[in-house]
C-alpha cells in the first residue's frame, strides 16, 4: 500500500476536502441553536472523515479538524513490522509431553479402578 501524501499548506488540503458546516449540539443555549459552528472535513481522494464541534468559532474548528486529519493520515501511514515466529524452547517441549504422560496415566489408572471393582 502506497504511503497518503496530504499538501503542506492548510489552503490546499481544503481544496481537496469537502467543507460541511452544521449546528453543533450540546449545552450553549440560544449561541447552539443561531451558528453553524461544527465542521465536518471529507477529503475526496481517501474518503477519510473528520468532525469538530468542540470550539465556539468555526475558523477554530475547520483548523481542529486539519489537524485530526493530518493525525489520522499519518497513523495510516506507519506499517506494522512483520512478527517473526519463534520455536518453542526444549524445556517447554519436555514440560508439555510430562503433562502429556501424567495425564495417560492417570486416565489408565480410572480404567483399572473401574474394571477391578466388580465382584
Amino acid at each position: 500500500m502506497l504511503p497518503i501524501e496530504l499538501p503542506e499548506s492548510d489552503e490546499k488540503l481544503l481544496d481537496e476536502c469537502e467543507v460541511e458546516t452544521f449546528r453543533s449540539g450540546g449545552k450553549g443555549g440560544q449561541h447552539v441553536n443561531k451558528t453553524d459552528s461544527a465542521v465536518r472535513l471529507r477529503h475526496m481522494p481517501t474518503g477519510l472523515v473528520v468532525m469538530c464541534q468542540q470550539e465556539r468559532s468555526q475558523f477554530m474548528n475547520k483548523s481542529i479538524c486539519l489537524e485530526k486529519l493530518r493525525e489520522k493520515v499519518a497513523k495510516l501511514n506507519i506499517v506494522p513490522l512483520q512478527r517473526k515466529a519463534t520455536k518453542p524452547p526444549k524445556s517447554a517441549k519436555r514440560a508439555k509431553k510430562k503433562a502429556k504422560t501424567h495425564l495417560s496415566k492417570r486416565k489408565q489408572q480410572r480404567s483399572q479402578d473401574w474394571s477391578g471393582g466388580e465382584e
